[in-house]
């Protein structure tokens, strides 16, 4: 076992820094995972600028992370092994003892650890998890492959599955980035009428390309309007914080019809009452899932050919790589890479 390993750490908020740590031992029901790519998610950002400058030693942030386990720490559930490719999505595991870890609500358990920002994650060479936060890599997926279908995959996977909308049906994705590329790769293997809706008509050819059967422009078109024609939408899934965006589009929801909310912005979403009341819709909001359910995003995910798209950069980049993020230039998803990692525990 190497006895240091690289990491990127918030030493000032919004800063990463390289440094090397010592490697730790994991604890009771905890493994240690030699990382192999971790996925550069929005709420990385986040994490980023708000980490606590008193921590010591400072938090490293990234939570779409791949690796090998290479120790294991006492009680650690027999499933998983030394040499096992798992993965570690935004939820670091449940407590198993909260009300809504014994109602079977693990995703919503009220002690979870947060990868990357109430515990460590995955902008490093090594990460202490949670076993009950581990999620099985399937052999068909490389691990840059699989990192964002932990975040961004599982997230619109089970949001689709929340959504009300049967085979058929027309689903509206609000917002074509990291989440709604792969909303519409699913949202279209699940045989739905896919209809993506962006700004500007430079991502009109990816949107058609992932899966849409139309692409709305709302620089170009009311895109409410334009919705309605086609006979309204069973479901619209939004990844924008952008209230205004969402308030714009929901005209055009069927009766009875979902909004599932993803993105999560600072400004409320303003809705009358009448509305929903007088056609019985509903808006819900999702939150990514379980292991359990990341497995079979992942299983899904192989079957049916889904992959993100996504380019790669070595871990001392993260910082590029995180602003790049910020600035929109990622197309769609950036995946941290470090290396040559399969020696690292020797």
């Amino acid at each position: 076992m190497k006895t240091t390993y690289r990491a990127m750490q918030v030493t000032t908020p919004g800063r990463l820094e390289l440094v090397e740590r010592p490697t730790p031992e994991p604890g009771v029901n905890e493994v240690l995972i030699a990382v192999e790519a971790c996925g550069i998610c929005g709420a990385d950002a986040s994490d980023i600028d708000r980490a606590d400058p008193a921590l010591d030693p400072p938090r490293v942030p990234g939570h779409e992370v791949v690796g090998c386990i290479v120790a294991l720490g006492p009680n650690t559930p027999s499933i998983w092994k030394v040499g096992q490719r798992v993965g570690v999505g935004r939820l670091g595991g449940h407590c198993n003892e909260c009300g809504e870890c014994r109602r079977g609500r693990f995703n919503l358990c009220r002690n979870r650890p947060i990868v990357g920002s109430s515990c460590d994650g995955g902008y490093a060479e090594m990460m202490i998890a949670r076993a009950a936060g581990l999620v099985s890599i399937p052999d068909e997926l490389s691990s840059e492959e699989a990192a964002p279908i932990l975040c961004a995959g599982v997230a619109t996977f089970n949001a689709l599955k929340k959504s009300g909308a049967e085979a058929g049906d027309t689903v509206a994705i609000l917002g074509i980035g990291g989440l709604g590329h792969m909303a519409l790769q699913y949202a279209r293997r699940m045989g739905f009428r896919v209809v993506a809706v962006g700004r500007g008509e430079d991502i009109a050819t990816d949107s058609l390309n992932l899966g849409a059967h139309r692409y709305i422009d709302m620089e170009s078109e009311n895109a409410a309007d334009v919705l309605n024609g086609l006979g309204g939408a069973k479901a619209i899934l939004t990844t924008t914080g952008n209230p205004t965006a969402v308030t714009a589009l929901m005209p055009a929801l069927q009766p009875e019809g979902r909004l599932i909310v993803l993105g999560v912005g600072k400004d409320p979403l303003p809705v009358s009452t009448g509305y929903l009341v007088g056609a019985e819709r509903g808006i819900i909001g999702s939150i990514t899932g379980s292991p359990y359910e990341n497995e079979k995003t992942l299983d899904f995910s192989v079957l049916t050919g889904v992959r993100p798209m996504i380019e790669t950069m070595p871990l001392e980049r993260a910082q590029e790589a995180v602003q790049k993020m910020r600035s929109g230039d990622a197309k769609f998803r950036t995946v941290l890479t470090m290396g040559d990692q399969i020696n690292a525990h020797q």
